[in-house]
Protein backbone atom coordinates (compact mmCIF):
# COMPACT_ATOMS: atom_id res chain seq x y z
CA UNK A 1 0.00 0.00 0.00
CA UNK A 2 0.75 4.18 -1.07
CA UNK A 3 0.47 6.59 1.49
CA UNK A 4 1.60 10.62 0.72
CA UNK A 5 3.69 11.70 4.20
CA UNK A 6 1.93 15.13 3.05
CA UNK A 7 -0.97 13.94 4.22
CA UNK A 8 0.77 13.23 7.82
CA UNK A 9 3.04 15.65 8.08
CA UNK A 10 2.45 19.06 7.94
CA UNK A 11 5.86 20.18 7.43
CA UNK A 12 6.28 18.67 3.92
CA UNK A 13 6.09 20.58 1.52
CA UNK A 14 5.90 18.97 -1.86
CA UNK A 15 3.88 14.93 -2.02
CA UNK A 16 6.42 12.04 -0.97
CA UNK A 17 4.83 8.59 -1.35
CA UNK A 18 6.61 5.37 0.35
CA UNK A 19 5.24 1.76 0.46
CA UNK A 20 4.21 0.69 3.94
CA UNK A 21 2.80 -2.68 4.56
CA UNK A 22 -1.23 -3.45 4.57
CA UNK A 23 -1.36 -3.25 8.59
CA UNK A 24 0.23 0.08 9.02
CA UNK A 25 -2.07 1.42 6.40
CA UNK A 26 -5.54 0.06 7.87
CA UNK A 27 -4.15 1.55 11.12
CA UNK A 28 -3.93 5.00 9.37
CA UNK A 29 -7.11 4.61 7.71
CA UNK A 30 -8.51 3.69 10.93
CA UNK A 31 -7.28 6.50 12.53
CA UNK A 32 -8.71 9.27 9.85
CA UNK A 33 -12.03 7.28 10.16
CA UNK A 34 -12.22 7.54 13.94
CA UNK A 35 -11.30 11.36 13.09
CA UNK A 36 -13.95 12.18 10.83
CA UNK A 37 -16.34 10.01 13.42
CA UNK A 38 -15.07 13.06 15.89
CA UNK A 39 -15.45 15.56 14.20
CA UNK A 40 -19.11 14.39 12.91
CA UNK A 41 -19.77 14.24 16.79
CA UNK A 42 -18.79 17.52 17.47
CA UNK A 43 -21.01 19.07 14.86
CA UNK A 44 -24.43 17.36 15.68
CA UNK A 45 -23.73 17.62 19.28
CA UNK A 46 -22.59 21.61 18.62
CA UNK A 47 -19.75 21.22 21.01
CA UNK A 48 -18.01 24.28 20.06
CA UNK A 49 -16.15 25.02 23.25
CA UNK A 50 -13.01 23.78 25.04
CA UNK A 51 -13.04 20.11 25.85
CA UNK A 52 -10.38 20.66 28.12
CA UNK A 53 -12.11 22.31 31.02
CA UNK A 54 -11.66 19.75 33.21
CA UNK A 55 -15.30 18.68 33.87
CA UNK A 56 -15.91 16.32 31.40
CA UNK A 57 -18.61 18.00 30.16
CA UNK A 58 -17.28 17.88 26.52
CA UNK A 59 -16.84 13.92 26.97
CA UNK A 60 -20.18 13.53 28.04
CA UNK A 61 -21.63 15.43 24.91
CA UNK A 62 -19.69 13.08 22.45
CA UNK A 63 -20.48 10.33 23.85
CA UNK A 64 -23.68 10.21 25.57
CA UNK A 65 -26.89 10.80 23.44
CA UNK A 66 -30.58 9.88 24.05
CA UNK A 67 -32.69 8.86 21.64
CA UNK A 68 -35.97 10.65 21.24
CA UNK A 69 -37.90 7.62 22.82
CA UNK A 70 -35.52 7.93 26.03
CA UNK A 71 -35.91 11.82 26.28
CA UNK A 72 -40.31 11.70 25.81
CA UNK A 73 -40.10 9.16 28.55
CA UNK A 74 -37.68 11.69 30.59
CA UNK A 75 -39.78 14.32 30.20
CA UNK A 76 -43.16 12.13 31.18
CA UNK A 77 -41.32 11.04 34.39
CA UNK A 78 -40.52 14.44 35.40
CA UNK A 79 -43.67 16.02 34.83
CA UNK A 80 -44.99 13.42 36.59
CA UNK A 81 -42.87 14.04 39.83
CA UNK A 82 -43.55 17.26 39.50
CA UNK A 83 -47.48 16.72 39.39
CA UNK A 84 -47.00 14.75 42.44
CA UNK A 85 -44.40 17.07 44.39
CA UNK A 86 -47.43 19.89 43.43
CA UNK A 87 -50.27 17.75 45.09
CA UNK A 88 -48.17 17.49 48.35
CA UNK A 89 -49.36 20.33 51.06
CA UNK A 90 -47.13 23.54 51.01
CA UNK A 91 -45.18 22.66 53.91
CA UNK A 92 -44.04 19.25 53.14
CA UNK A 93 -43.47 20.31 49.57
CA UNK A 94 -41.22 23.27 50.38
CA UNK A 95 -39.04 21.35 52.94
CA UNK A 96 -38.90 18.10 50.46
CA UNK A 97 -37.63 20.53 47.38
CA UNK A 98 -35.40 22.67 49.38
CA UNK A 99 -34.14 19.28 50.50
CA UNK A 100 -33.55 17.31 47.47
CA UNK A 101 -33.43 20.09 44.77
CA UNK A 102 -31.40 22.69 46.51
CA UNK A 103 -29.46 20.12 48.59
CA UNK A 104 -29.87 21.96 51.83
CA UNK A 105 -29.12 19.62 55.17
CA UNK A 106 -32.43 19.39 57.38
CA UNK A 107 -30.95 21.09 59.93
CA UNK A 108 -29.97 24.38 57.09
CA UNK A 109 -33.93 24.06 56.64
CA UNK A 110 -34.50 24.17 60.44
CA UNK A 111 -32.16 27.09 60.62
CA UNK A 112 -34.02 29.10 58.17
CA UNK A 113 -37.44 27.98 59.40
CA UNK A 114 -36.73 28.28 63.23
CA UNK A 115 -38.00 25.09 64.05
CA UNK A 116 -36.92 21.58 65.11
CA UNK A 117 -34.42 19.45 62.71
CA UNK A 118 -36.93 16.61 63.97
CA UNK A 119 -39.48 18.05 62.63
CA UNK A 120 -38.12 18.95 59.70
CA UNK A 121 -37.28 15.23 59.41
CA UNK A 122 -40.79 14.12 59.97
CA UNK A 123 -42.10 15.97 57.46
CA UNK A 124 -39.81 14.98 54.88
CA UNK A 125 -40.03 11.17 55.74
CA UNK A 126 -44.16 11.84 55.08
CA UNK A 127 -43.48 13.59 52.09
CA UNK A 128 -41.78 11.08 50.35
CA UNK A 129 -44.06 8.46 51.83
CA UNK A 130 -47.05 10.25 50.50
CA UNK A 131 -44.95 11.01 47.23
CA UNK A 132 -44.54 7.05 46.56
CA UNK A 133 -48.31 6.65 47.27
CA UNK A 134 -49.28 9.13 44.54
CA UNK A 135 -46.62 7.84 42.10
CA UNK A 136 -47.91 4.29 42.63
CA UNK A 137 -51.54 5.14 42.10
CA UNK A 138 -50.40 7.19 38.46
CA UNK A 139 -48.57 4.23 37.68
Amino acid sequence: MEINLRDYYPFYETDEAIEVPEKVYKALLGWERQEVAYRRRLYRTKAYYSLNRGDDVGDKALKYCQSPFKVIVDKMAKHQLYTAIASLPDKQAKRLYAYFFLNMSIKEIAAVENISHTNVSRTIKRALKTLRQNLNNLL
